[in-house]
This record gives structure tokens, sequence and C-alpha cells, in this order.
């Protein structure tokens, strides 16, 4: 069973960094994609960045020249390295990576404060 793990949400300031970590496990295939997405309380759930196998890397425009998305394949684990972080940052982040299916992680909470 695919399970994806998240960690290194937080609480931060605006203008600091947090780096965001999935490990996926219960597989032996190299995942179609894999990326982020975040959900503001009120709001739909938004693609944040995604990286496709072999594809492109897409952003949102909202985070492009301050987020970072990286994935080590050895590791199955995909990175969301975050600058100049905003109040409207603010979300519950979610792992989400693709093999046939969607799978999805359970979240991780990030707030930066004014």
């Amino acid at each position: 069973q695919v399970q994806l793990v998240e960690s290194g949400g937080g609480l931060v300031q605006t203008g600091g960094s947090l780096r965001l970590s999935c490990a996926a496990s219960g597989t032996a295939f190299r995942f179609n994609a894999m990326g982020w997405y975040r959900q503001a309380p009120g709001k739909q759930r938004e693609l944040v960045a995604r990286i496709i196998s072999g594809g492109p890397i897409n952003y949102a425009d909202s985070v492009k020249g301050r987020f970072t998305i990286s994935r080590d394949n050895a590791k199955n684990t995909v990175y969301l390295q975050m600058n100049s972080l905003k109040p409207e940052d603010t979300a519950v982040y979610y792992c989400n990576a693709f093999l046939f299916v969607d799978y999805w992680g359970q979240g991780t909470q990030v707030t930066v404060s004014s």
C-alpha cells in the first residue's frame, strides 16, 4: 500500500524559509509525477509545484522565484524549498504522487506570521 509521509511544516515569520519533505513507500515503481498542493482555510486545494518524470516542472504563479521543488528518485522523496515566505502562503500543504491513481499525504501545516 502506497503511503506518503510529509514533514517540515511549522511556524515561520514573513521572509523566512521552510523545507518540506515527502517520503513515499509501498511501491517499487517510480511515480509518474510528484508534487505539492496546498489548501488555505475557506479555499480550494491548489497546485503549488509538480515534477513530471521526463517532463516539465510546474509552479503556481504565486510561488515562482520563491519556491523550488526537487525529487530524489533513489529515495522516492520529493522536497519543497520555500523561501521569502508570505502570510498568504499559510495553508496545509499536501504531498501528491501519481502512479495510475493519485496518492495523497496527510498534510502538514505551514503558518507564516506577519
